[in-house]
């Protein structure tokens, strides 16, 4: 081989060596039917479920896989997916109420708490975690469905399409898997989640009072000491409060609600604008790709014959038209990628911004008005401070 072949060949391997890649392992594939209750579940059997709202995770590293992406849609992405669990939960018939709510707020029966892993539009990877009232995990676990391609497009075309989001089969088998859980409790174990639910908020909002009523061990679990009368009037004051607790976490479901519809159409269409303009990006580079190994094997070609060559003068001749051919399909091929920066500038203009800002709050407790500002998040701090200061300024116990 002589040395004037040895830069085509480095260029060759290198070429190569970018070839194999690994692709990821999914979890969700196909449709996935919702379970739903076969027959209605007594009222006392119900657990409520507060999905607190998503951490919203970390952007790729990747510039290439991170292109159109941006913190402003995660975050607003926290808000959308919970929703869009709340909403498929509901409709399944195993559960009581099934609300939204902040981040780190007590008194859940069942609370699910979940993290943003990927989500471009075309994949969505989340990590879902479940706990009860006593402490009980009932699992941790990744969650991911890459959509086919086309799929967006094909929704166009169709008259009607689904209201359904197109990740649906991915939050109909984390409901499914709740339930599934579910079904693994007894009576017992129901009723004991739903007293601790009870005591830990009447322990929060006093402390004084009703801590005692539980036990914590070391491995974070509640176990119930003794419950307060039926007939104590502090402990009946706790679970009208805690009734009105629920009613706010209501309203603030339909901030979040109304969020989501208000999102909804922007956010698919930039979703099918970033799969469609991500799918073209990719056939470049296929197309790109295609042409290198195209002129890869004419070169590795010319550089077999070069070895066998004994001076023929054809052999020659093909050899460095194989050379010349072979150069020449690399070079479209790079420049076939530089067509690959039109789609990546489109997708980076995709990018847009999902915020809201939550309207001031005003709420009515026993004939005062009191108004609660800032975030949704915010809001609810605020109000549970309230709700704590009324329970203290009602019964004469202290906050300390």
């Amino acid at each position: 081989m002589t040395a004037r072949y040895l830069p085509l060949l480095t260029i060759v391997l290198a070429l190569l060596g970018g070839c194999s890649a690994l692709g990821p392992t999914h979890d969700v594939k196909g449709p996935v039917p919702l379970n739903k209750a076969v027959s209605e579940v007594p009222e006392n059997q119900l657990l409520d479920v507060w999905i607190e709202l998503f951490d919203p995770g970390e952007l790729p590293e990747d510039e290439d896989e991170a292109m159109g992406l941006s913190m402003d849609i995660r975050d607003a992405e926290a808000r959308y997916i919970p929703e869009q669990l709340r909403s498929t939960m509901e409709s399944t018939g195993h559960w009581g109420a099934v609300r939204v709510v902040p981040q780190e707020t007590t008194g859940a029966e069942l609370l699910v708490q979940g993290s943003i892993i990927a989500s471009d539009g075309e994949r969505l990877a989340l990590q879902i975690k479940a706990f009860d009232a006593s402490g009980r995990e009932w699992f941790d676990r990744a969650y991911e469905e890459e959509l086919i391609e086309g799929v967006y497009k094909a929704r166009a075309l169709i008259r009607n399409p689904p209201r359904q989001d197109v990740f649906q089969s991915l939050y109909n088998t984390i409901a499914n898997d709740l339930a599934e859980f579910r079904r693994t409790l007894t009576a017992g174990d129901i009723e004991t989640i739903r007293q601790v639910a009870e005591l830990r908020f009447a322990a929060e909002l006093s402390p004084e009072a009703f801590a005692d009523d539980l036990q914590l061990d070391a491995n974070g679990r509640y176990t119930v000491v003794h419950l307060p009368a039926a007939d104590d009037p502090m402990y009946q004051r706790v679970l009208a409060i805690r009734d009105r607790d629920f009613l706010l976490i209501d309203t603030l479901n339909g901030h979040f609600d109304n969020f989501c519809r208000e999102m909804d159409t922007p956010y698919n269409e930039w979703r099918k604008a970033r799969s469609e303009e991500a799918a073209a990006l990719r056939k470049v580079e296929r197309d790109a790709m295609q042409r290198k190994l195209i002129g890869v094997a004419a070169i590795l070609g010319a550089i077999a014959l070069e070895a066998t060559n004994n001076g023929n003068y054809s052999s020659s001749i093909l050899r460095d038209t194989l050379v010349l051919g072979g150069a020449y399909a690399i070079k479209t091929g790079f420049d076939k990628d530089s067509e690959t920066d039109i789609h990546r500038d489109a997708i980076i203009e995709l990018d847009e911004s999902f915020s809201t800002e939550a309207r001031p709050l005003v709420v009515e407790v026993e004939g005062e008005t009191h108004e609660l500002t800032g975030s949704a998040e915010a809001q609810y701090a605020q109000w549970r401070a309230l709700l704590k200061r009324i329970y203290i300024s009602e019964t004469g116990f202290s906050d300390s």
